[in-house]
């Protein structure tokens, strides 16, 4: 409850000048749900952060206000910004922080809780980014028993096994001092290229799991597998993401560095 009422003043605090607040609980979630599907992350956050105000207790509120913070802090590339970047990353956190509590049956703020660390860790260091690997694990793990068909709780598992398998020598050695060499030796190629593939099996037109997918296998020395993936995915239409165009053309840079003699 404390943290419930911590994310409260927060929203609070961050309220936009001119958002609506004469709508009804539902009204609210209705329209950041349509503005969710139209792309408009930070349109859906002013509709979710006044459906939350109206009722703190609202587990779909606490999720959806994760994903929408998440996907504007995505947005920015700009390493001069990270600050700020990581800052909005940290606040989805709290949220799916919040959501989990409310909700620890509740499948969506797991998944958003590892979404949002995995997110912030990808900003770090190697050995910042290792301090965050359990949590994420632990929470797209809970994610997927919740939801064994959750694409996005697949992605997180194989992007979490790549990004361990990614790290330098020294860094490996640090992360089995802090997690234990047990847990580290989870990580697999096999593994994230089985997570990813699920993933992209699951949800088709979702281009940054192929587009990750692809990188896994640019890793696994499959390039023929890879330029299969980077080929769909320059091809599929930028409906699922906010960052679907930043994918469809590093897909194309990826696909004509795989191409070059």
């Amino acid at each position: 409850m404390r943290v419930v009422r911590f994310v409260a003043a927060l929203s609070l605090l961050a309220w936009p000048a001119g958002a609506a607040r004469g709508q009804s609980f539902d009204a609210h979630m209705r329209l950041g749900d349509s503005l969710h599907a139209a792309l408009k992350p930070a349109e859906a956050l002013e509709q979710y952060r006044a459906a939350f105000l109206q009722n703190p207790d609202a587990y779909d509120a606490m999720w959806k206000f994760a994903r929408a913070q998440t996907d504007v802090a995505k947005q920015i590339l700009d390493d001069g910004r990270r600050q700020l970047r990581d800052s909005l990353y940290n606040v989805a956190r709290l949220y799916a922080e919040a959501a989990t509590r409310a909700n620890p049956d509740g499948a969506e703020g797991h998944f958003q809780l590892a979404q949002a660390l995995g997110r912030l860790s990808r900003t770090r260091g190697g050995k910042e980014r290792v301090q965050f690997a359990r949590e994420i694990y632990d929470e797209a793990a809970r994610a997927l028993a919740l939801d064994p068909a959750h694409g996005g709780a697949h992605h997180v598992l194989g992007a979490w096994h790549a990004e361990i398998m990614r790290l330098s020598g020294i860094t490996k050695f640090f992360a089995r001092t802090l997690l234990g060499a047990d847990f580290m030796s989870r990580a697999t190629w096999d593994s994230a290229a089985a997570q990813l593939e699920r993933a992209a099996e699951l949800e088709p037109h979702h281009l940054f799991h192929r587009f990750e997918l692809a990188e896994v296998y640019v890793d696994m020395d499959r390039t023929a597998d890879a330029v299969r993936q980077l080929q769909t995915t320059a091809t599929l239409p930028p409906t699922s993401d906010v960052m679907d165009p930043y994918y469809k053309a590093e897909a194309v840079k990826l696909l004509e560095r795989l191409r070059r003699p």
